[in-house]
């Protein structure tokens, strides 16, 4: 294989088309399911997944089959069958559905508006997970189009990742044993601690959603006749979050909520605090004179990646500031998010936080927990030597710098789905969510220099891959 000319290739096709055909879909509103209810009546997934699988279709690949699978009721499922001249299979998986807008973009920016400055890709859904599709499918033709024999290659787009993943099962019991036993999971839905290097993950924490509900009184009430005598429901909320989290340190404190951290784990958050240093804090987005709950950069990896966090991410019952009289509100609703360990059973945790949320409710309040179906976490299985080399090999082949191994924050339930069912598959789990990138909330955007480079380093570990099998 030509190096040279396989970085030719894929920076061709990523100048050529891919750019061209990203920006368009950042213009499409294909809000997940959780967020758009009506996604089948307004045909916005639709338009998204057409606009893939017809770029997929235009690509050198021949013999290669591109179809969307329907099920009624569900998102549509891309599917792009390649096949290969060895034996074995890869399986490639990223998703196509996107968060929804929120708000603070800066100007000139919006979510569905793209726009290229300094090198990046601004706009909802590019980095998760648009490229995923166009990054794959590149890093496959650059192999073929030097004739580099292959194992066959499944690359498998989803469109109901953001809402927890609930359509894929029912359509991976459809295809039934086509995918096969992949050898190989490559997924690009990950973070990177930096634009310099590749990252790779090695855990996944789980998730539960849930809404929290209090009732205190019937109606609203003058809060000059009613304070004193009944409680505010703000304030039993706080009670009630305050029994799984501590509101001083942010520590959970149900037992239920906690694993132990294994050892090789930490020696990986210890080596990567050190490539980065700061800048683990230094990728957000920091209020003037805010810092970060610790100064140790490894004890912040841990805790966002092996240790469980409480986010409260939407409320109802609070009127706007302008719309808010001197009246005690009766009922308030507050949904939170629930970073569970990858290790952590979900239905304990679930079952945990319910009982203490639930029981003997302060001042005889009406006090409901509506949990959404929790997704467990992922941890990866030891490395093979040939993956862990190929990896390494590719980081410094393309970017002249070791690979990093680190655990991810966030949830990807098909990696914990194919983990229980293919035990002894490898995965390669990157991408390119990176400092600032700043997915699911304002200015998102694509690093475009660092995503074509992770392209040719796919390429590089599925030669080294297809070399493992002759």
């Amino acid at each position: 294989m030509d190096l040279t000319q396989l970085q030719t290739a894929v920076a061709h096709t990523w100048k050529d088309s891919i750019i061209d055909r990203l920006t368009e879909y950042v213009r499409i509103p294909n809000k997940s399911p959780d967020f758009d209810p009506e996604w089948e009546r307004h045909g916005y997934m639709e338009r998204a997944v057409t606009l893939m699988a017809d770029w997929c279709r235009a690509q050198a690949l021949p013999g290669a089959e591109v179809r969307v699978q329907r099920l009624p009721g569900r998102t549509p499922l891309l599917l792009v069958d390649i096949p290969g001249e060895r034996a074995g299979s890869v399986l490639l998986y990223g998703h196509l559905d996107k968060q929804p807008e929120f708000t603070g973009w800066l100007p000139g920016l919006g979510p569905w508006e793209p726009v290229i400055r300094d090198g990046k890709l601004y706009g909802r859904g590019a980095a998760d997970d648009g490229y995923a599709v166009f990054s794959s499918v590149t890093a496959i033709a650059a192999l073929k189009a030097q004739r580099v024999p292959l194992p066959r290659c499944v690359v498998l787009i989803e469109a109901c990742e953001e809402s927890g993943s609930s359509d894929l099962p029912a359509h991976l019991a459809a295809l039934g044993d086509w995918i096969g036993e992949p050898s190989l999971v490559v997924c690009l839905d990950a973070e990177c601690g930096n634009y310099e290097q590749v990252w790779c993950t090695t855990s996944l924490r789980g998730n539960l959603i849930g809404t929290l509900r209090v009732r205190i009184l019937t109606e609203g009430v003058h809060s000059g006749m009613a304070t004193g005598i009944a409680p505010t429901a703000f304030r039993i909320l706080e009670q009630l979050l305050g029994r799984i989290e501590s509101p001083v340190t942010g520590d959970l404190l149900l037992d239920e909520l906690h694993v132990p951290v294994p050892a090789d784990r930490q020696r990986q958050a210890s080596a990567a605090a050190r490539v980065l240093g700061a800048g683990v804090a230094g990728r957000l987005p920091w209020a003037s004179g805010a810092h970060a709950v610790s100064d140790d950069p490894t004890e912040l990896i841990i805790n966002n990646t092996w240790r469980a966090t409480l986010a409260v991410t939407g409320a109802e019952g609070l009127p706007p500031i302008g719309s808010a009289g001197n009246v005690l509100l009766p009922e308030l609703a507050c949904k939170i998010s629930l970073r569970l360990p990858p290790t952590c059973d979900p239905r304990r945790a679930t079952q945990a936080v319910r009982e203490a949320l639930e029981r003997e409710p302060p001042y005889g309040a009406t006090v409901s927990f509506e949990a959404d179906p929790a997704t467990g976490g992922w941890n990866a299985p030891p490395f093979a030597p040939w993956l862990e080399e190929a990896i390494s090999a590719a980081s410094r082949t393309v970017f002249g710098r070791e690979a990093v191994h680190i655990g991810c924050g966030g949830t990807i339930p098909f990696m914990g789905m194919l983990g229980e069912r293919f035990p002894k598959t490898q995965f390669f789990i990157t991408g390119v969510l990176g400092p600032q990138a700043n997915a699911h909330g304002p200015n998102e955007f694509l690093h475009l220099g660092y995503a074509q480079k992770l392209t040719t380093c796919v390429s590089l570990v599925l030669e080294a891959h297809a070399r493992t099998l002759s």
